[in-house]
């Protein structure tokens, strides 16, 4: 399985899916998305239950082998394991990342998040793989009351990070704004609504990677 993080990191979250036949739906984009070439994806439901949650993790894992696909669960510690996740991505609020660390073991892919210069410092002393920082632009997806940061804050966190950890902008990023993002220090951008509000999202992540690969 590679082992490189992506320039694209796609974040699926359930507010794109349908409420009806919501796991073929999940199935068949699943295999779309493998098929394109995604080789790591966050599943997000902040207000799913811990039973359908599993079942679309699930899902999800049966279309994303984890021969080419690592996959990350976002907030639900408890349930990666039973989704034969990859990690968790875990917020402030959620489980810490040593708690995740300590159940999941050191080959598990571990993420957390920050907004402000305190919390990447915080970040940068636990035991993660990735930190999400942001919000690079505002954003409706993910709720959030902090300020965006742009293309200076992203500048201005890469220079506290240095070469460690992988650093992962996040928020209302665009394929127009991604590559000034990337250039000014970011290993990755996650992208959810850019990519999961598009007719096809598989062809879409395509035309991402052609034009940042």
């Amino acid at each position: 399985m590679p082992r490189r993080f992506p320039l694209v990191y796609p974040i699926l979250d359930a507010s794109f899916l349908p409420r009806v036949n919501r796991l073929a739906v999940l199935t068949a984009l699943g295999q779309s998305l493998c098929d394109a070439g995604v080789t790591l994806l966050e599943y997000r439901c902040k207000t799913c239950s811990d039973a359908d949650i599993l079942a679309e993790a699930l899902a999800l894992r049966a279309a994303m082998p984890a021969s080419h696909v690592r996959l990350v669960l976002d907030d639900r510690l408890e349930l990666v394991l039973s989704a034969r996740f990859d990690g968790a991505h875990l917020d402030a609020g959620d489980a810490t990342p040593e708690q995740g660390r300590a159940l999941l073991g050191e080959q598990a892919m571990i993420g957390t998040s920050a907004s402000s210069d305190r919390e990447l410092r915080q970040a940068l002393a636990a035991p993660v793989d990735y930190i999400a920082f942001g919000p690079i632009f505002p954003t409706t997806t993910k709720q959030t009351f902090a300020t965006p940061i742009g293309i200076a804050g992203v500048e201005t966190f890469r220079a506290i990070a240095g070469s460690r950890p992988i650093l992962v902008a996040a928020a209302g990023i665009t394929l127009a704004t991604a590559p000034a993002i990337l250039a000014a220090g970011a290993d990755s951008v996650a992208v959810a609504a850019a990519l999961f509000t598009a007719a096809d999202p598989a062809a879409e992540f395509r035309r991402w990677m052609d034009r940042l690969g």
